[in-house]
């Protein structure tokens, strides 16, 4: 199996800037955030364990005629609850951090990055070798969230106080990218690239 790095950071730090950086080295990057939405979207056990626990809105037709999670009302039922937050978390993440360890053993490169938010939170750090943090300032992080995803910056607060601060986030983590439209990331990723090669 590959050795698994990981790479976090709060909402709206770049993550996956930095994710696909690696991704151009030749570095195989597992999304555990775009895994999980499709595990909610495909697994028939996990869309039942969601509509017993929030109801039968919390899926709806799509385009294709197939039901499709209903992000914006689970975000809304979550974010705003942190038992119900909890009860997805307890949901969902499990069989994601499965997902990561088998698509792990499947992989030939040295290393493998794992791309996730919520490591610390949710204790999905065990079995990952090492970790790359991504910083940004909150205020710089607060506007990139709120337009990509068109919300408001309540919003975007509001789903920050669900992850642990960033400064305590950052000094968990081995490695660290400053990603705030001032420092270029693509050097910083080349030097860490080459740092874990020259180490395995």
């Amino acid at each position: 199996m590959s050795v698994i790095i990981g790479l976090t950071g709060g909402i709206g730090s770049g993550k996956s800037t930095i994710a696909k950086a690696f991704a151009n080295l030749g570095v195989p990057v597992f999304d555990a955030d775009a895994a999980a939405k499709n595990i909610m979207n495909t697994s028939a056990v996990i869309k039942e364990k969601l509509l017993a626990t929030f109801g039968p809105a919390i899926y709806s037709k799509g385009d294709n005629g197939l039901d499709q999670l209903n992000r914006a009302l689970l975000s809304e039922i979550v974010f705003s609850d942190n038992y119900q937050l909890a009860l997805l978390n307890s949901i969902v993440h499990p069989i994601t951090i499965q997902a990561a360890l088998d698509w792990a053993t499947s992989q030939t490169a040295p290393y493998v990055i794992k791309e996730a938010a919520l490591f610390f939170e949710s204790g999905s750090v065990a079995g990952v070798h090492k970790m790359i943090g991504v910083t940004a300032p909150k205020a710089l992080r607060i506007h990139r969230v709120m337009k990509r995803d068109h919300c408001t910056k309540e919003d975007v607060e509001k789903r920050m106080t669900h992850q642990i601060d960033e400064a305590l986030k950052m000094k968990l983590c081995d490695w660290v990218i400053v990603n705030d439209d001032q420092h270029l990331v693509l050097p910083q990723v080349i030097a860490l690239h080459e740092q874990i090669m020259a180490a395995l």
